[in-house]
């Protein structure tokens, strides 16, 4: 899965207004919903929340995956926020997150779903990408990161 196929260069945020975990996760859902990716912006919100009510998507090293599955989308949709100052997320390993990566898919397409969240894992693993996306001064150099390193 290439991810540049699911993240439009309009749903990246650098950096995210939000310092906290629920403020951060609704701007990005908002972002989606102002370019039109979202059929129903507070059945995506719901799902998110939910999945996060289960288990804090803080996945340790300053990354989260925030995700939901519901009928707000027909299809895979991402959104990527950057924050300036690491927010609080609960995450497994204690610390804060600075790379927020939210999912939002339909119910019956699991596929998909799991493919970007390893993909996701599979890059974050590259201390020096990371480390540049973090990094990264816009939007536009955050994707243009992704985008690079996809196609290598």
């Amino acid at each position: 899965m290439i991810l540049t196929q699911i993240l439009q260069p309009t749903s990246v945020k650098v950096p995210l207004a939000s310092t906290k975990k629920d403020a951060a996760i609704t701007e990005l859902i908002d972002l989606l919903d102002a370019h039109g990716q979202l059929g129903n912006r507070q059945v995506a919100l719901d799902a998110v929340f939910s999945r996060e009510k289960t288990r804090s998507t803080g996945i340790g090293s300053g990354i989260a995956i925030p995700h939901g599955k519901c009928n707000a989308v027909k299809e895979l949709v991402m959104a990527l926020g950057v924050a300036k100052e690491p927010i609080e997320f609960q995450s497994i390993d204690g610390k804060p997150v600075t790379l927020v990566i939210l999912l939002v898919s339909p119910l019956d397409q699991t596929g998909p779903h799991i493919q970007a969240l390893a993909r996701i894992s599979r890059l974050m693993l590259d201390a020096h990408f990371k480390s540049a996306l973090e990094q990264a001064p816009s939007a536009e150099a955050a994707y243009k990161l992704l985008s690079e390193r996809e196609n290598e």
